[in-house]
């Protein structure tokens, strides 16, 4: 498996899917410019983009860190057997994830917290798996973190009008309502300390209780950023945000901000759905940013 070292902290990469997800670059990124994906299309494809369909191509991984002695897991992907009607590709998948999972030397019981970044579908589905007809907590001795905001505003009980409308359905249910019933949720506000090495912070926009990962560990410096990056081009052009972005324009500041943090203090930057090499490091260009340097992570295949 992919390690990489940064300070005291080990970050592996693990795969759950990699392919791609019904989407043109207009459909997926629609603030951004076709000529800002033509400009670049030498390097965007294969990883980010396929050449014959022009459909974009995304990871769906959990990054495992390794801590001050305690196995953290950022984001639990789709997972098996969830029931997905509006959103075909993750409907009812069926991977090796926790197969990869254990490749990389982690057994469900082995982990001690798992951070959901925000509470989309691609984050939260192996928070539980399906034991018989029941959907019980995958990491039975981990405490899952979950910014209050998202909890609430995702809660089907608060009837909130959603932009993922019925793409939400089923979720909060099948994947996040089980582990609180089951005591193992924290709910945090504003920041949250993990250890002298990890502090999680609001990052508000893509959702509004969406989150970042800070790490700082000897002269290394990372984060781990959600869905604040679906795409590279989002590097190129902060302003571009996703379709599935709920505050676009608050999306469009902590975007903006968080780069610009990202170069001040020479931080690798994780996403949660690069292909490719995974993470980067950024450099401000003109009125945007630009990829510096990529991880030293292995590319997917498709088909691996």
């Amino acid at each position: 498996m992919d390690t990489l070292t940064l300070g005291d902290v080990t970050v592996t990469r693990v795969r759950e899917y990699y392919g791609p997800v019904d989407l043109t670059p207009a459909a997926f990124v629609p603030d951004s410019a076709k000529e800002l994906w033509q400009a670049h299309h030498s390097w965007l494809v294969p990883d980010f983009l396929d050449p014959e369909t022009d459909i974009v191509r995304s990871a769906i991984q959990t990054w495992v860190l390794r801590s001050e002695g305690r196995t953290i897991l950022v984001d639990t992907g789709v997972g098996n057997h969830k029931d997905r009607p509006h959103a075909p590709v993750w409907h009812h998948l069926d991977t090796d994830f926790l197969g990869n999972l254990a490749r990389a030397g982690v057994r469900p019981e082995d982990v001690d917290l798992v951070i959901n970044t925000h509470l989309h579908v691609d984050h939260v589905g192996w928070n539980t798996y399906l034991d018989g007809r029941t959907w019980t907590p995958t990491f039975p001795n981990a405490t899952y973190l979950m910014t209050k905001a998202d909890f609430d505003y995702w809660n089907p009980a608060n009837e909130n009008k959603t932009l993922l409308g019925p793409g939400s359905q089923k979720v909060f249910e099948d994947s996040v309502a089980p582990v609180h019933a089951a005591g193992l949720t924290h709910l945090w506000e504003d920041t949250y300390q993990i250890d002298r090495n990890l502090r999680l912070h609001l990052a508000p926009g893509h959702t509004p209780g969406s989150s970042v990962l800070k790490l700082a560990s000897g002269s290394d410096r990372a984060l781990f950023v959600g869905d604040l990056l679906h795409s590279p081009v989002q590097i190129l052009d902060p302003d571009a945000n996703s379709c599935f972005c709920e505050h676009p324009a608050e999306a469009r500041a902590t975007r903006r901000t968080l780069l610009g943090s990202a170069v001040d203090d020479n931080a690798l930057v994780f996403p949660a759905h690069l292909g490719g090499h995974g993470a980067a490091e950024v450099v401000r260009q003109g009125t945007g940013f630009a990829i510096k340097s990529w991880a030293p992570f292995t590319p997917y295949t498709e088909h691996a």
